[in-house]
């Protein structure tokens, strides 16, 4: 929690962001001026000084914001785990930046440590002394705890977080922040014949479920909606064409993360009045090799009437998603964005520096880009012709659901935009969304990786 505050705590402890902007709100304690005179001579962008029990922190101001965001997470780590209390001061967008790496960085998932109170950090409320609005910290502070849930769900366990569970969390979501939540379960599905979502489900002993969102505002900006779609595949061990390397299912509890990005980001939207009318759906299932799983061969009709070859079952975030994709388009939308953790080959393109974008709306794409920049969650963007769906030909169905060694990331894309009658953006966050080990203020495990991009997006969005 961020708090705006008028005055410092007496012997709390203090971050200082130092430029000559903020020498008027910046009071730094007589005792200290020595320090601070050594500290602005050096060529240190950070330091600290401990007085007894109390820290002082010094930042210079940086007009790149990912420097001052690592300046958070710098503080977060040098600070002792039960320090109580914090203040930082001063003034502007790099102020906000380092308090949004510091927030980012008290992240913690200990559910399921024995010992989870001693390793707890102490600190969950930081105040802010500058001259910023109560809208502006509330908004961070809504997308931070936005960016929180996102990293739970994904670090939550398929024994806890199975597909009906992942929609109760979403329906907790929609009651708090005041926007629909719609869950079908398998007979609605059925009814629907999503064939794809009902494949993949078929080696699986839970339900599949499909979970739709909706926030509009009393007068938004767009006359018609932006449908978000993530993919919700809360375990995936390959189904038949299993996982062959070691430890590849290791980490395959994070295979929702597309979901976990999508409803994170209606949630931070509706919690901040974004005035943006959003769709959110996300279809969800875990992908096992049970005695009646889909196989390699299966020719499966989707929800639009496709049919479709299935060569790989490991290939089935694309089967849930294409379903989801057709039913978006009965909403007419503006556009429909999805975000999944959807092909190991975004790792080949990217690494885990970058999230992967293509499509067919060109302005939509730039945008999502350019609030990639602003918030430190780049996007790689890969090219999208039409050349690459004949790459999907199959000679028994409509298409095939792989298409070969060779630019898998984007015709996974190419796949799902035959199921968009309307313009379409595709983001392959599988490399980001997940890290093996801590990453700055990122952390380790689940990332919340696209969720501070799209809202960054949703509110500078202009129709």
């Amino acid at each position: 929690m961020i708090q705006l505050v008028n005055n410092m705590k007496e012997n709390g402890n203090v971050v200082f962001v130092l430029s000559s902007e903020n020498k008027g709100i910046v009071e730094v304690p007589a005792f200290l001026n020595d320090f601070v005179k050594a500290f602005e001579e050096g060529k240190k962008e950070e330091d600290f000084a401990k007085v007894g029990s109390q820290y002082f922190f010094f930042v210079k101001e940086n007009e790149n914001l990912e420097k001052m965001r690592l300046a958070g997470n710098s503080v977060r780590k040098q600070l002792d785990k039960k320090a109580d209390n914090l203040t930082i001061v001063g003034n502007g967008a790099s102020t906000l930046a380092l308090v949004e790496g510091f927030m980012l960085s008290n992240y913690q998932f200990l559910k399921y440590f024995k010992e989870a109170e001693e390793m707890k950090f102490a600190l969950s409320n930081v105040e802010v002394k500058g001259d910023f609005t109560a809208k502006q910290i509330s908004d961070l502070n809504n997308t931070v705890k936005a960016v929180y849930w996102a990293r739970t769900m994904v670090n939550e366990p398929v024994s806890f977080l199975n597909a009906t569970q992942l929609a109760t969390e979403i329906e907790a979501l929609g009651k708090e922040a005041n926007f629909s939540v719609k869950v079908l379960g398998r007979k609605e599905i059925e009814d629907l014949k999503m064939g794809g979502l009902l494949a993949v489900n078929k080696g699986s002993i839970d339900q599949p479920t499909f979970t739709i969102m909706e926030y509009k505002p009393a007068n938004p900006i767009n006359k018609k909606p932006i449908v978000l779609v993530g993919k919700g595949v809360v375990y995936d061990t390959g189904g038949l064409s299993l996982k062959p390397t070691a430890g590849s299912m290791d980490s395959m509890k994070s295979d929702m993360g597309g979901a976990a990005c999508m409803a994170g980001t209606i949630y931070a939207a509706a919690l901040n009045d974004v005035n943006v009318h959003v769709i959110g759906l996300v279809p969800a299932t875990d992908n096992r090799p049970g005695g009646n799983a889909y196989a390699p061969g299966d020719v499966i009709t989707m929800f639009d009437g496709t049919t479709i070859e299935v060569l790989n079952t490991d290939a089935e975030g694309r089967m849930i998603l294409a379903d989801a994709v057709a039913y978006a388009t009965q909403y007419d939308p503006e556009v429909i964005i999805d975000a999944a953790t959807l092909t190991g080959a975004a790792l080949v393109v990217a690494g885990d520096m970058a999230s992967c974008i293509m499509g067919n709306d060109e302005q939509t794409i730039d945008a999502i880009i350019a609030s990639g920049y602003n918030v430190h969650e780049r996007l790689a963007k890969l090219p999208f012709w039409d050349d690459y769906k004949d790459l999907l030909k199959s000679n028994v169905a409509d298409m095939k659901n792989i298409g070969g060694r060779f630019a898998g990331t984007i015709t996974a894309g190419k796949f799902l935009e035959h199921f968009a009658k309307a313009p379409y953006v595709h983001m392959d966050i599988a490399g980001p969304a997940w890290m093996d080990a801590p990453r700055d203020y990122k952390g380790n495990g689940g990332t919340g990786s696209g969720v501070r991009t799209l809202v960054d997006f949703l509110t500078n969005y202009k129709g």
